[in-house]
């Protein structure tokens, strides 16, 4: 069994060595010379797919935590979600409302879309595990650590809403959902740690722990995978460096 310290550091390692905003998907989104608004729109509706589910997972894991200290701090964490009182902005859900908005997608096209079978995949295997108390270990994992990290990612020196601000002319207020996780989620993810620390007393859930980081993470890419064949980029891809290739 992995020492506090070791388990600690091997769950962080496990969530930076996957980072899913290196996923080829974002050279087509946030290009500052071709902006591609179509797929920032389709992106963001997978995006609000999970967005939807995500206050449900921390009332399940505050619902089922069987640590005191813990509670509390999933309590904060639900309270912000739902209210958005601690940041002085709103219900988190209406803040990714807010950025589809106004990126130009209606109310009626934002409450028809659906989720891809990547994205669909991503919530069920976070949704089941935080509705098994028996998995506790694994939904906290899956979105304590592995979900809420995923805010943490930059691509080079810059936050993604940064870079999203400025390629799509957006004013700071549509990016609170992005800006306020980025924020936020750095406390998150040490309190998913700690909480996993204490919580995982054994071999068997430590491993199982660290795995559920890492199929997490993979699942993001997934995700993001999914939304790129479904565009053909992955063919636009392959034949643009073919070409290249041709020319060298």
């Amino acid at each position: 069994m992995l020492a506090p310290k070791e388990f600690r550091l091997k769950m962080r390692e496990t969530l930076n060595k996957n980072l899913t905003l290196s996923h080829p998907l974002f050279n087509h989104i946030m290009n500052e010379n071709k902006p591609n608004l179509d797929l920032l729109k389709f992106t963001s509706l997978q995006g609000y797919q999970l967005t939807k589910f995500f206050l449900e997972y921390i009332e399940n894991l505050f619902f089922y935590c069987p640590i005191q200290k813990h509670k509390i701090h999933l309590l904060h964490n639900m309270y912000e979600e739902q209210t958005g009182f601690l940041s002085k902005t709103k219900n988190h859900v209406y803040l990714m409302q807010d950025f589809i908005k106004a990126i130009g997608i209606s109310d009626e096209e934002r409450e028809s879309a659906t989720a891809l079978k990547n994205t669909q995949e991503l919530i069920d295997y976070r949704l089941n595990a935080c509705r098994n108390p028996e998995l506790y270990h694994i939904g906290a994992a899956a979105v304590m650590v592995a979900s809420e990290g995923q805010n943490l990612e930059k691509i080079g020196e810059e936050a993604r809403h940064n870079i999203l601000g400025k390629t799509y002319n957006l004013k700071d207020e549509d990016l609170y959902f992005f800006s306020v996780h980025q924020k936020e989620d750095v406390g998150h993810v040490k309190q998913g740690l700690s909480l996993l620390v204490d919580y995982c007393t054994n071999v068997k859930l430590q491993e199982e722990a660290i795995e559920a980081i890492d199929h997490t993470c993979k699942l993001f890419y997934q995700m993001y995978q999914g939304i790129y064949e479904y565009y053909g980029l992955d063919k636009l891809d392959s034949n643009s460096q073919i070409k290249v290739a041709e020319n060298a």
